[in-house]
């Protein structure tokens, strides 16, 4: 009985349908992997939804421009997102700031005031804050970390009541330090520029600078502060806009009109209308309101270059 299984079978060569056919064999290569430079999907919802939000933030800055450029009458009887037949937008700014003896121009200066020492100031002790904290070992220093984040999580208008008894105490109500002083304390630009310290400021650089000689002081100016320009504008950026919109802690701390920044002043200009004798002025308050937002825009078409990251990288060699 002869084993046929146990013989090994001859090898047979299988060559690919092409080749059978007569064609030449094709060699597949290896796929390519994506490189991070290829255009990436498109995707049709957040095509829509980014076109949303685009309308939801230029629809109101469109109707206060065509509203700035309509008299009194003519806000009451044209379309809201269109023009009047009379384009009195420059005998709008004109009324704007010689009505009731140019007090506009007064609250102007007043808020440029609030801004300038209250934002620069916050921003100033929140890069220096932030700097200590992110690079400085000391006691007590996850208790700080508790305090600013429970600082950040408590709104601004829940502190308000309480900031004018105490300063009503002292007797600082009515005056600018009512404004100023609470806008130097800024919890969460000072966290940001705690974190941003952290990763933005190389350890080595600083002992470097030590090792030269430098004390902490010419440390901190030459060597950590330029690193720390995109945190500061962000900041500083974030504590102008808090502070140019700034309006219940004015409504409770001032009740001279002199003293009224942009924001307490139009709406003293608003509720005119309401009152006795009153008069309206809503084509004033448009145009106001216009020209209160033109620093912001430019404040931030001007500090926007400053937005660099990875000032630091390749500082350090690895």
């Amino acid at each position: 009985m002869s084993s046929t299984t146990d013989a090994p079978r001859p090898a047979v060569a299988v060559r690919p349908a092409n080749e059978a056919r007569g064609g030449s064999p094709r060699l597949r290569g290896p796929r390519r992997p994506r490189t991070p430079g290829r255009r990436p999907r498109r995707s049709l919802l957040l095509t829509v939804l980014t076109g949303v939000v685009l309308l939801y933030s230029l629809v109101p800055l469109l109707w206060l421009l065509i509203s700035a450029s309509k008299s009194q009458a003519g806000l009451a009887r044209s379309f809201g997102l269109w023009f009047d037949g009379d384009f009195a937008l420059w005998d709008n700014i004109s009324q704007t700031f010689t009505y009731q003896d140019g007090v506009f121009g007064r609250w102007l200066l007043n808020t440029l005031l609030y801004v300038v020492v209250g934002a620069g100031g916050a921003t100033f002790l929140a890069v220096l804050g932030g700097y200590a904290l992110a690079k400085f070992q000391f006691p007590g220093k996850r208790a700080v970390y508790a305090v600013v984040i429970g600082a950040v999580a408590v709104p601004a208008t829940a502190l308000a009541v309480p900031t004018f008894l105490l300063f009503s105490k002292i007797g600082l109500t009515d005056t600018p330090w009512a404004v100023i002083i609470p806008s130097l304390i800024s919890p969460f630009g000072l966290y940001l520029m705690w974190v941003f310290a952290t990763e933005a400021i190389p350890t080595e650089l600083m002992e470097a600078a030590r090792i030269d000689g430098a004390s902490e002081l010419r440390t901190f100016f030459q060597v950590a502060l330029p690193l720390l320009a995109p945190g500061t504008v962000t900041v500083l950026l974030f504590t102008t806009v808090a502070t140019w919109n700034n309006y219940f802690l004015p409504l409770i701390m001032l009740k001279d009109p002199d003293w009224y920044p942009l924001t307490l002043g139009l709406d003293a200009w608003n509720k005119q209308a309401a009152t006795a004798g009153g008069e309206a002025v809503f084509n004033l308050v448009v145009t106001g309101s216009l020209l209160t937002i033109v620093p912001l825009i430019a404040a931030f078409l001007l500090l926007q270059k400053y937005w660099q990251s990875g000032l630091s990288a390749g500082s350090v060699k690895e």
